[in-house]
């Protein structure tokens, strides 16, 4: 859904993101394996990260094919929504695919938007970084009312600050995301935001909200990789179950969730930035990973 880096400042900017320094994790419990004294971890003992060299290895290496992302190869239009259908929905639930990871999930009364991102670029700045190839499914303008918001982690094409402020003033939803975001969000102009360690829940209007585990990472600035929390949503309904798995390597917790859950009506699961496998297998699972996790979780 977004363009490939171009601009050697972003790329620069981009490699001290992904390799950057911990300090103290105030949240640290030591009952809790996924917790660490300075953030948090995956749940696997396997998991494997290349660090830095294996950062430097494939930004050397990946303009060798960039005549294959040409933006030209994915001139797809959008299919936008006028919204009317939406704002207007009585059913027990629905789900609109708007762009990226963003999806409305329209939920026994309740509209959820996941990781919403409407910004033409996902960046710490407007003017340069990944750009969309498309526009959104839905403009904000045509939505309906938004009651909740979920943030799978601190990335910026997941959690979009230029998003969240519009949908503050225009809606002031109630944000849920993982530990050690609040304290940023809130800082940055937020006024309900729910923080959740993996497997915490929250009620609401009779339905549970579950923060669940993922297999990714976390980093927003030069020092903070893997210092907030990152997860997946399950949505248990009185009638309707729905699971959104945000950025996500394959891993066994998706049996443990599906297991758990008793299956799902509706998994959203993510299939991009997978190439090549030596680097992106740890964090972003390919088509047949998605395809074993959604049998894993035993949607529908």
């Amino acid at each position: 859904m977004f363009s490939n880096i171009n601009n050697k400042l972003f790329s620069c900017f981009l490699l001290l993101i992904l390799y950057s320094c911990s300090s103290t994790n105030p949240y640290f419990n030591p009952d809790k394996t996924h917790h660490t004294k300075s953030g948090f971890k995956n749940p696997s003992d396997s998991f494997v990260s290349h660090g830095f060299g294996g950062l430097l290895k494939w930004y050397s290496t990946r303009w060798m094919n960039e005549e294959d992302n040409d933006p030209e190869h994915f001139n797809y239009e959008a299919n936008t929504n006028d919204g009317i259908e939406l704002q207007n929905f009585t059913g027990s639930w629905s789900v609109t695919w708007v762009g990226h990871a963003t999806s409305l999930i329209q939920w026994e009364g309740l509209n959820v938007l996941t990781d919403p991102i409407w910004s033409d670029r996902c960046s710490p700045v407007s003017w340069i970084g990944p750009k969309r190839y498309t526009k959104p499914g839905i403009d904000l303008d045509n939505l309906p009312k938004i009651d909740i918001v979920v943030i799978s982690h601190n990335h910026y094409d997941h959690m979009d600050l230029d998003t969240l402020f519009e949908l503050e003033k225009r809606y002031s939803p109630t944000f849920f995301v993982g530990l050690g975001n609040k304290k940023f969000l809130i800082k940055s102009g937020l006024t309900k935001v729910v923080e959740m360690d993996w497997w915490d829940e929250v009620l609401i209007q009779g339905k549970r909200i579950i923060f669940t585990p993922t297999q990714h990472f976390s980093a927003r600035g030069i020092f903070d990789r893997d210092e907030t929390l990152w997860g997946s949503f399950a949505f248990i309904g009185n009638k309707t179950k729905i699971y959104f798995a945000g950025d996500t390597g394959y891993f066994d917790g998706f049996k443990e969730i599906g297991e758990k859950f008793e299956g799902f009506d509706l998994a959203i699961l993510p299939i991009g930035a997978y190439n090549p496998r030596w680097f992106m297998e740890p964090v972003h699972v390919d088509p047949s990973q998605s395809v074993q996790a959604f049998i894993d979780l035993n949607a529908n």
